[in-house]
């Protein structure tokens, strides 16, 4: 046997004996570091005759190529071995007792958004979805607003940078739920050429602006309100808010105020105060010792309905929106809308609900853990 064979017999029984990755490693290192045994055997190549090479170049390469095969697969081994340790003392007795766990909560924007689900459920609305990432024709041009108009400045709105060489109407990180109201009466058009049918939706869910204060944020919750029918009023806009505002914020007290306004998209706008009384020194909704601003609303513009495919002298509509996370903080005494996304368990616990408190107008919407 030669010394080579001598080497090799020792490193594999080395290798086999390490019993940790930092053994294993000590082993690579005296085998194949810089000043390991093989690492030197390779070294004298360069001073072997020709001959001399053909015999123990073979010899010397093939104890370097069992050597580095016999580490990886022991450190493949260790490492399985450390990984079944691991999950082992990670595991969870699911046989513990439950109140040995410590209960979760529901956030109060998902609460909120269940509240309003259940109160326009009851007035026979549906609940349309659409992307958060939008084009500009859904995003701005359906809704009539210009290329001028303010919305569309880069300060209040992201854009998305195109990947080179495509080429389109710039896509944004949508400002507003409304793209789902078009997005609904596109299809309505299509699938009755033109003719359409009553429309009653709410869309809720995540829109983005640029801004960053203690009632505003990044990215934060809408919901928005859309009605198509025939012989629709701004009377029958007054009535659903109103009746809306009394369940969400399970009071008979509620009194609103419209107050003329302009939005793009619907025509004639009106900005919507709700009453509110002091008690214990804080805004609490309900009476009318002052006036606070809770959403805007209008009746869909002409314009918007036409770019729908649908005929305007027709069909009309109403509309209405405002921030999930404002009505959360109204309702429920949240003072910065920050914490709101900071993840603080603490905060959670204190403002959260219970996991099986499901909003009901029989039972209430907002029963509190």
């Amino acid at each position: 046997m030669t010394d080579t064979d001598d080497l090799k017999t020792h490193l594999l029984a080395a290798i086999e004996a390490s019993v940790s990755l930092d053994a294993l490693d000590a082993v690579r290192v005296d085998a194949l570091g810089k000043q390991g045994r093989v690492t030197q055997l390779l070294k004298t190549m360069g001073a072997l005759s020709p001959e001399e090479r053909q015999v123990r170049g073979p010899a010397i390469h093939g104890l370097r190529e069992a050597v580095t095969a016999a580490i990886a697969a022991r450190k493949a081994v260790l490492e399985q071995v450390a990984l079944d340790a691991q999950l082992a003392s990670e595991a969870l007795d699911m046989t513990l007792p439950v109140d040995m766990v410590a209960p979760g909560t529901v956030h109060p924007v998902s609460q909120v958004m269940d509240e309003l689900a259940e109160i326009f459920a009851d007035l026979g609305f549906a609940v349309a979805t659409g992307p958060e990432i939008e084009d500009d024709w859904h995003n701005f041009g359906a809704l009539n607003i210009p290329e001028t108009h303010p919305a569309r400045a880069m300060q209040d709105t992201f854009y998305i940078a195109q990947p080179e060489g495509v080429e389109g109407a710039p896509m944004v990180l949508r400002t507003h739920t409304s793209p789902v109201q078009i997005r609904t009466m596109v299809e309505v058009a299509k699938r009755h050429a033109g003719a359409g049918e009553p429309i009653r939706i709410i869309a809720p869910g995540r829109v983005y602006r640029s801004d960053w204060d203690a009632t505003h944020t990044p990215m934060f919750h809408q919901v928005e309100g859309l009605v198509i029918d025939k012989g629709i009023t701004l009377a029958h806009l007054k009535w659903t808010l109103e009746t809306f505002l009394r369940a969400y914020f399970e009071r008979d007290d509620v009194v609103l105020r419209l107050r003329p306004s302009y939005f793009p998209f619907t025509e004639p706008s009106a900005e919507v105060d709700v009453g509110f009384s002091i008690e214990k020194g804080k805004r609490v909704i309900g009476g009318s010792e002052g006036w606070m601003e809770v959403l805007g609303s209008g009746m869909v513009h002409p314009r918007v309905i036409a770019a729908c495919g649908l005929d305007p002298n027709e069909w009309q509509g109403f509309a209405f929106g405002c921030g999930i996370d404002r009505l959360a903080m109204l309702k429920y005494g949240i003072d910065d809308l920050r914490p709101v996304f900071e993840a603080d368990v603490r905060w959670l616990k204190h403002y959260g609900f219970a996991a099986l408190d499901v909003p009901t107008l029989s039972g209430g919407v907002g029963t509190a853990a």
